[in-house]
């Protein structure tokens, strides 16, 4: 139901505002009064009314700038204005109305028009004020909704990529340990063979006196001496090749590590170093560039209690921006520029206040001050069409913050590169162990 509100009346002349007073006071609203504008710009500044009336014709101030003051101030702005005006010219009430005005009661005054006027008025205002109110409520609801969206969105996404790329990994890891089981059993095999071979041979040798001119020729021809002193180094290179094969296929089972329903503990270095793995082709030398130098500095970090996989993935997503940022770098430098001042992104890990700290730096363009706050908005890219989707860096802040209770923050000067900084908090438990480790050890 409507109850009346506050009504600020100004006028220059007593009489008038005694009548005016009287017959609202008397309709049951309260009423509030100022002699000229100078007294209703402040009277409205410390107690806000619901509706004003306002004499034109006043010294100093007039009813026009007094209005044009309010309606310029955006606290006083949205106050309903009716003019009390002798003047009855177009001219004026069109100049009003211009200015802000809602309306118009004309001297003398009819009782019963004013107070229709003024009820009519402050109706409106009330009914614009719930209407604001509403639509601010419904604009939250509506925010609300749009970052659940948003959020189920990337969680979606996260999830489906997670899931695509760490079958895929997994699959290939598999299927390289198969053969490269089969390989690495038949090596050592091999080689005692080969000895076995090599063995006869100079057995035969001792024995066969006068060989043949066929058979002195085709020792000479297969160079028996060189192969004999050569086959076991090539035995020996197969048998760092299964072992770098190994340590691939590990990174990669690393890198693919499935999530379980709650953190476990992980060597954050192995994931980033799974994840440059995953990324050398992309850090090779091509034809355009030589190497992109990748330097880690890695602390003395413990087990960090962490869902590996997203880790990873956050990894993989801030890494390959950092590439992207170089390759875009050095669009119109030539290679031997580009070797001058080489492309280099450096992994910094440090324990800090109970948090792991994961700097990712790049030496490339920067990001401006107008992007930097943008830079983890949900579908933001600098990139073209289809190079980028924006969801890479929402996605990792999702990550980093809801989900390990951390912060992923961005420094950044144009002209000089980007750093990353992710912090994931460790457990009181585990940092104790790491400083009592630098304890004994500086002991």
């Amino acid at each position: 139901m409507y109850s009346p509100g506050l009504i600020l009346v100004v006028d220059d002349t007593p009489a008038n505002l005694e009548v005016v007073c009287e017959t609202l006071s008397d309709a049951g609203y309260e009423v509030a009064t100022a002699i000229n504008g100078d007294r209703a710009l402040k009277r409205v500044q410390a107690y806000p009314p619901d509706l004003i009336l306002l004499d034109v014709q006043m010294p100093g101030i007039d009813g026009f700038e007094t209005c044009q003051r309010l309606k310029a101030d955006p606290t006083t702005a949205s106050i309903p204005i009716i003019f009390m005006t002798a003047l009855s010219d177009a001219d004026s009430k069109e100049k009003g109305f211009v200015l802000g005005a809602v309306d118009y009661i004309t001297k003398p005054f009819q009782e019963k028009e004013m107070l229709a006027r003024v009820k009519t008025h402050l109706q409106l205002r009330e009914l614009t004020k719930n209407l604001e109110q509403r639509v601010a409520e419904q604009t939250a609801d509506l925010e609300a909704a749009l970052t659940q969206v948003q959020q189920s969105q990337l969680h979606l996404v996260q999830t489906e990529k997670m899931s695509a790329l760490g079958n895929l990994v997994a699959g290939v890891a598999h299927e390289i340990n198969n053969p490269l089981g089969f390989i690495a059993g038949n090596l050592k095999p091999a080689q005692d063979y080969i000895k076995d071979l090599f063995k006869l041979i100079e057995l035969y040798q001792k024995e066969l006196h006068y060989p043949s001119a066929s058979l002195q020729e085709f020792v000479e021809e297969i160079d028996l001496e060189y192969l004999q002193e050569d086959l076991p180094k090539l035995i020996d290179s197969m048998q760092e090749g299964v072992e770098r094969i190994h340590t691939i296929s590990t990174s990669l089972r690393t890198f693919s590590r499935s999530d379980s329903d709650r953190p476990i503990p992980y060597n954050i270095h192995d994931g980033i170093d799974s994840t440059l793995l995953i990324l050398k082709h992309r850090l090779k030398a091509n034809e355009s560039r030589p190497e992109i130098q990748v330097i880690t500095d890695y602390g003395d970090l413990p087990q960090v209690e962490c869902f590996a996989g997203q880790l990873n993935q956050v990894f993989m997503n801030v890494l390959a921006n950092a590439i992207d940022a170089l390759e875009e770098s050095n669009q119109g430098r030539s290679f031997a520029q580009i070797k001058a001042k080489p492309n280099q992104i450096t992994v910094k890990t440090q324990l800090s206040e109970s948090q792991a700290v994961i700097r990712i730096q790049d030496n490339g363009i920067g990001i401006t001050d107008a992007v930097k706050p943008k830079i983890f908005e949900h579908l933001f890219t600098t990139k073209g069409v289809g190079q980028g989707t924006g969801l890479g860096l929402a996605i990792a802040h999702q990550i980093v913050v809801q989900k390990h209770s951390g912060t992923l923050e961005v420094n950044s000067t144009l002209g000089q590169g980007t750093e990353f900084v992710i912090s994931i908090p460790v457990k009181d438990l585990a940092v104790k162990d790491i400083q009592a480790k630098i304890c004994v050890d500086a002991a």
